[in-house]
């Protein structure tokens, strides 16, 4: 099964130092730590938006979709804790490729800028994306002092608009209205 945490405390990092897998010790404000911790975020707002659509029917493909993508920010953040460690494939990229082309043609073009809003799911769909958005920041922050994968940054450029897409299925699924952006009004 692998390595298992037997003991979740270890008082290592009391002085604000943390252990990388590849037995490194950096500062917690490392820019590495910084893009691990951003996909943990995403990766929790991400089961949340999945707990919501669960058990819902017109949401079943959506989380077919989705589901896999915490397994791969899990790996994700198993690339950025082991440096020399590739766990995302190009494949990976494609199947979320795939699910845009194929939600985009359901919705058809965008005509206008939208909110997140309209219901709590379109707006948890919306808070995962600019999750991912701060995550690929974080994670290009590194790649500028150590290098990374160019899948892995695909990657997680590719979830931010899987999830932008997947915030107006949902919309389109539950029936209800894109919040659209309105300027303010001059004079």
């Amino acid at each position: 099964m692998g390595f298992r945490l037997s003991k979740i405390y270890t008082r290592t990092g009391d002085k604000g130092e943390t252990g990388l897998g590849d037995g490194r010790r950096v500062p917690k404000d490392h820019p590495r730590v910084e893009a691990i911790g951003e996909v943990d975020s995403l990766n929790s707002q991400l089961g949340l938006l999945l707990a919501g659509l669960a058990g819902q029917a017109p949401m079943a493909e959506l989380v077919e979709i989705l589901a896999p993508c915490q397994h791969r920010l899990f790996d994700l953040g198993g690339e950025l804790a082991m440096p020399a460690y590739q766990a995302l494939t190009a494949a990976e990229v494609e199947r979320l490729e795939a699910a845009i082309d194929h939600w985009n043609e359901e919705l058809g073009p965008l005509e206008n800028f939208i909110l997140p809003g309209g219901s709590a799911l379109i707006a948890q769909a919306h808070v995962c994306r600019a999750l991912a958005r701060t995550a690929e920041r974080r994670c290009q922050q590194l790649n500028a002092v150590e290098p990374l994968g160019e899948i892995s940054l695909a990657y997680i450029n590719r979830l931010s608009d899987l999830l932008f897409v997947a915030a107006r299925i949902i919309a389109r699924r539950e029936g209800v209205a894109e919040v659209l952006w309105q300027a303010a009004q001059k004079g």
